[in-house]
């Protein structure tokens, strides 16, 4: 069916026609562009409408569009621009001159293709012109691809023809916001999510996982989350329970949560061949898995052995899928993470199943797994996240995926796989979380202190002091190498990891506000710092040093000779003395950061008592955000938050900050503020006093 569906498509070069779809974002066609071959794309939250508006003559890119054999190219010239996004790939910030591949793929320690084909496509590129105004070029494909980065930007696809999408903007972040309009955004995270994160491959039996728990607490460790690898299942079975190594669910759930400790469970997909396994039962009798190109059930290795794959491309099947959750959630599971979901097939071709595998894909017309590799993650997790909210349909879901696609970020939270315990993956990580914001993902991380061979004390100190300031934090690593909690060093390690993780808990009430502004406008949680200023060129490549959001400008102690923005950002630190580790922290002129005091979990975490941490500008004013909810659940979206902007004022030699409430419904009575006044290279701090406004001299 392969052979035939490509020998079908026409090899003549390629004419076009095309129009605007929006203000500022034009789509461009090829002549022989077969819409049943790619819509519904999955990467739009509605289809793009086209207007009667064409491109107009002075639009700057417009793709070329050609056949070289089977594949379909489109290429557009942008001439000298800085390049970013194309998703999740090893390497540097600035993804000029790179070949990327647009193949899911189960690339442990990214040893493939040198990282540059990972678990996750998207055909996407954010560029950013030398006087500063941007644009965005995407391929509405997920056939199997290619993207080239250089002058020409190229995508060749080894599928029927394809249209491309270009946005057109002043700034690189009016792409992004364009680009959220297009794709979606996340939704608001649960709060919990947000905390400190602990895993291991695995901690079985579950009481090491409570003991791991009791150790946090009992040090004075802040954590939020114990993950579970898939050494919990009996047999690798997903949706059950090892009676040797988690006998009790439940009862372990309870544990946990008990001590303020969420859980999050793996879930694969590939679902073990045993006529007497319930789900394997329910999937043969439903008729709801991938077929060979003679129709029969395929049958690829896994960790259970032989086992069948989901079609999640059909909706019947993703909505069965979704119907397991419910038994599985009632144990007090949290949040689900899938794994595996390339898909990843051992001995399989290219480690996944064969690209001529059949799909039934929703209205029941057949095409080939070539067309649906890149997206057979994005449609698990959608699947997954719809049985998670079945489930638990009061609290917001949390759902983690190592496979995804352009698009995907409205369905899970994403890590960059299984990277390795080395100084040059802990570097990388910073561009490689980076880009994925740029790319429209922005709840994302790497594992920190690595995933593969052994951590060690110098290692997991630095890590941990820059991973608090990712958008996703976990410290995850394989059991077979060494342990590595945040205590698994020593004493010194330890205090350099718990100072770390207190400041990630300090900086909650931006961090959620962050969040919160990017389930709105798609604009990253954690920024390059050329978004700063993106017409000052020097910053175009710096990959060391790294923002939150748009106030805090976060620089590594191992950082050399970083460039960073121009202006009077003022450095603070959070606590006395100086282990040597900690990052060094700035906050921009003219911005109000909230600051709380030190919780060991999310539940305990309060924002009645704040410190607001203040540096002036040149005019002596300085301004920020506060948003709050109740953490989980959905009553934000009924009014049940408080969105606060904060002042900061002088006149004389008296400072006054204040809380004015712009939004929502929530109150928050008896709140004690007090001021940290940066100035002169120090920090000054009031008075507690209680109510919205705070003063000093």
């Amino acid at each position: 069916m392969l052979l035939t569906l490509l020998a079908s498509l026409s090899l003549s070069a390629a004419a076009q026609w095309s129009n605007m779809v929006g203000d500022r974002v034009a789509a461009f066609y090829p002549e022989n562009y077969d819409a049943s071959m790619h819509q519904p794309s999955p990467i739009f939250v509605n289809e793009p409408t086209v207007t009667a508006q064409p491109v107009p003559a002075q639009w700057q890119l417009k793709p070329r569009f050609s056949v070289d054999g089977s594949h379909h190219i489109a290429t557009i010239d942008v001439g000298d621009a800085d390049l970013y996004g194309t998703g999740e790939v090893y390497g540097g910030l600035r993804r000029n001159g790179e070949t990327i591949g647009l193949w899911n793929k189960d690339n442990g320690l990214y040893m493939t293709e040198g990282g540059k084909r990972l678990y996750q496509s998207h055909p996407w590129v954010l560029g950013v012109r030398k006087d500063g105004t941007a644009f965005g070029i995407m391929a509405d494909n997920t056939w199997k691809s290619r993207l080239t980065t250089d002058s020409e930007v190229r995508f060749d696809s080894e599928g029927p023809a394809f249209r491309v999408l270009v946005i057109e903007r002043q700034t690189a972040a009016e792409v992004l916001r364009e680009l959220a309009r297009m794709i979606g955004t996340i939704e608001l995270p649960p709060l919990w999510a947000l905390g400190y994160h602990q895993c291991r491959h695995s901690y079985v039996p579950d009481t090491w996982a409570m003991d791991i728990a009791d150790t946090f607490r009992r040090k004075q460790i802040p954590c939020d989350v114990i993950w579970l690898d898939i050494l919990y299942m009996d047999g690798f079975r997903i949706f059950t329970f090892s009676p040797e190594q988690m006998p009790n669910p439940k009862r372990f759930n309870d544990y946990l949560h008990e001590r303020h400790f969420k859980s999050v469970f793996m879930i694969d997909p590939g679902v073990k061949v045993d006529p007497d396994y319930f789900v394997d039962q329910q999937g043969t009798a439903g008729d709801y898995y991938v077929k060979t190109r003679d129709g029969e059930n395929f049958v690829g290795r896994v960790w259970p052995g032989d086992c069948h794959f989901p079609d999640f491309t059909r909706e019947e099947v993703r909505h069965w899928w979704s119907t397991l959750y419910k038994d599985f959630m009632a144990t007090g599971i949290d949040g689900v993470w899938n794994d595996m979901n390339e898909p990843a097939v051992f001995g399989g071709p290219d480690s996944s199943m064969p690209e001529d595998n059949i799909h039934g894909t929703d209205g029941g017309k057949g095409s080939v797994h070539l067309r649906y590799h890149n997206v057979y993650g994005y449609y698990m997790v959608k699947a997954t996240r719809d049985g998670v909210l079945m489930a638990n349909p009061d609290k917001r879901p949390f759902v983690l995926s190592r496979a995804n696609f352009l698009g995907g970020q409205r369905y899970a939270a994403t890590w960059t796989g299984d990277n390795t315990s080395t100084w040059e993956h802990m570097k990388a990580s910073i561009p490689m979380t980076l880009n994925m914001g740029l790319t429209g993902q922005p709840f994302n991380g790497p594992d920190i202190g690595g995933f593969a061979r052994d951590c060690n004390a110098e290692l997991l100190a630095h890590w941990t002091a820059i991973g608090v300031y990712f958008p996703f934090v976990r410290n995850h690593s394989s059991l077979e190498e060494v342990q590595q909690e945040p205590w698994a060093f020593g004493d010194k390690v330890e205090q350099v990891c718990r100072t770390a993780i207190n400041r990630r808990y300090q900086l909650l009430p931006y961090i959620y506000t962050l969040f919160r502004e990017t389930s709105q406008t798609g604009l990253p949680v954690m920024r390059p710092v050329f978004m700063a200023d993106e017409g000052d060129i020097s910053l175009r490549g710096e990959q060391q040093a790294f923002m939150l959001g748009g106030d805090l400008l976060i620089v590594p102690r191992w950082a050399e000779n970083p460039a960073l923005p121009k202006g009077d950002w003022a450095n603070f630190t959070l606590e006395t003395g100086d282990d040597g580790y900690q990052a060094r922290l700035a906050l921009r002129p003219g911005a109000v950061l909230p600051v709380a005091n030190i919780y060991q979990n999310t539940e305990e975490y309060r924002t009645d008592s704040l410190t607001l941490m203040v540096n002036l500008d040149a005019d002596g004013k300085a301004c920020g955000r506060l948003y709050e909810d109740d953490g989980n659940g959905f009553g934000y979206r009924k009014g049940q938050y408080a969105d606060y902007e904060v002042t900061a004022t002088t006149q004389g030699k008296t400072l006054t900050v204040t809380l004015t409430q712009k939004a929502g419904l929530r109150k928050h009575d008896d709140r004690c503020l007090r001021i940290g006044w940066l100035k002169k290279g120090k920090v000054v701090y009031s008075s507690w006093q209680k109510g919205t406004t705070v003063t000093m001299r």
